[in-house]
């Protein structure tokens, strides 16, 4: 129902958000490569070929079979005015039935990190999940030091809901996160962030 018979584009007032092409591979690796010591202290390791071509073309393919299937919404952000590429935002892990949610991860890249495009994106993508695929509740993870990140989700909407323990290995080691949530129809009001 939500797969590649109907082109994913999401416009925003400075990007489009559209699922990664081949044709992306040298820009990514450039902007990623360019990035590692502003990203890897978030994320998980990176595997020994995470910036060859092989891995990058896996994740286009990985991107197209999550589309199709619509278990995942794989998006890059690229900049409207030169066509640059400035990060990504997926929403993961889709659960339909009852469930109605999925699981939210980004990255922006370290020259466009604190300019508001996060924000323009995960508000983006938060409103086509919630209008266009049907998804009642959409889930955030990130480490509790990650200023940043933490205060994008609830600019965004997002409210604290605890922590999970051992969440995530983050550089080998399992690291707990802070969960936030959005809803579509959130009667919660404001909670306190931990």
């Amino acid at each position: 129902m939500f797969g590649l018979r109907r082109k994913v584009r999401i416009e925003t007032a400075r990007m489009i958000l559209r699922p990664p092409i081949h044709a992306d591979f040298n820009d990514w690796t450039v902007l990623r490569a360019e990035s590692a010591g502003f990203l890897t202290p978030w994320e998980p390791a990176w595997s020994k070929d995470h910036l060859l071509r092989k891995a990058f073309t896996n994740r286009v393919y990985w991107a197209q079979r999550a589309l199709s299937s619509g278990s995942a919404l794989p998006l890059f952000l690229i900049r409207r005015a030169d066509d640059v590429l400035l990060g990504a935002i997926t929403l993961d892990n889709i659960r339909r039935g009852p469930s109605q949610s999925g699981t939210l991860g980004y990255w922006v890249g370290e020259p466009f990190a604190r300019q508001g495009y996060m924000r323009e994106a995960i508000e983006a993508v938060v409103q086509h999940a919630f209008i266009e695929r049907d998804i009642s509740r959409i889930e955030a993870a990130c480490l509790p030091e990650n200023v940043a990140s933490r205060g994008v989700l609830e600019k965004c909407g997002f409210k604290y809901e605890g922590v999970a323990q051992s969440y995530l290995q983050i550089n080998g080691r399992w690291r707990n996160h802070v969960l936030y949530a959005n809803l579509r129809s959130d009667r919660r009001g404001r909670t306190a962030t931990g």
